[in-house]
């Protein structure tokens, strides 16, 4: 049915972001063991339960892999993923930039998916075929045809356990910033969604995990733009319950933007 899970996904993140301007400015954070870069709320342990059951509700033998609850096998084929709150360093600290995410695999491919801003108000959603959209109104990639006239978002997280490699990217994301106009990053949805919006010309991360992709991947595809890995290879969602420790790496935007930067990588 055209537009079925968009408009769902499109409800639900509605009713997530209601939750989420509830909280926001009134919750206390934790770290996650092991990873100080990862901080839990409680209002991603609630959103997450929320979305949860509204796909258990409305999709009962579909798997989900949510952020905070795990992993959730029912032997579908049909998998959705979820971030109840993508920038929860961002909203801890009552920085408006912070998003909730929601995705779904068909096997391995991102079929639909959508990226509510709540502090925004901008819903983006988009479904396979069915084009993308912000609000309800067509959206796509940047045209612009160079990087030095566009805005790229990079997201950057500091590897405490190995140093040298924070800065080996430090070295690429130099050689990148000389390029474009200028850098970016909230190291949230909120870069995303402006990828697929075309205000940024990309956005690139090395250290995600899949509930940060699945739902970004078809709403900048459907808005005319490319998604692979960081070095230009395709996404694998292939096994995807066997995937949320595994680490992603992410290169998004334009096709012109992508291949200029997947240049600036491989000349590194």
């Amino acid at each position: 049915m055209s537009g079925h899970y968009s408009s769902f996904i499109s409800a639900t993140l509605q009713g997530a972001a209601k939750i989420a301007i509830a909280r926001f400015g009134r919750v206390g954070s934790t770290t996650k063991v092991g990873d100080a870069n990862q901080v839990l709320t409680q209002a991603d342990l609630e959103i997450g339960a929320f979305i949860i059951a509204q796909i258990q509700a409305h999709f009962p033998s579909h798997n989900i892999i949510d952020e905070e609850a795990g992993v959730l096998d029912k032997n579908s084929a049909l998998t959705w993923v979820v971030d109840p709150i993508d920038g929860t360093s961002n909203f801890a600290a009552a920085l408006p930039t912070y998003g909730i995410m929601m995705g779904l695999l068909d096997g391995a491919s991102a079929i639909a998916g959508g990226i509510v801003l709540p502090a925004f108000d901008e819903l983006y959603s988009a479904e396979q075929g069915q084009g993308a959209t912000c609000n309800g109104r067509s959206i796509q990639v940047s045209t612009a045809t160079s990087l030095v006239s566009t805005l790229v978002a990079y997201g950057i997280d500091g590897h405490q356990e190995a140093p040298e490699k924070t800065a080996a990217e430090v070295r690429l994301l130099g050689k990148i910033i000389v390029q474009i106009r200028n850098l970016r990053t909230t190291n949230s949805a909120y870069d995303m969604a402006h990828t697929a919006d075309g205000k940024y010309g990309a956005y690139l991360n090395q250290t995600t995990k899949i509930w940060d992709n699945v739902a970004l991947q078809p709403i900048i595809e459907e808005a005319g733009g490319v998604v692979t890995d960081f070095w230009g290879k395709p996404m694998d969602y292939s096994l995807p319950l066997t995937k949320a420790d595994q680490n992603f790496t992410i290169c998004a935007g334009s096709q012109q933007m992508h291949q200029q930067l997947q240049k600036i990588i491989f000349s590194s």
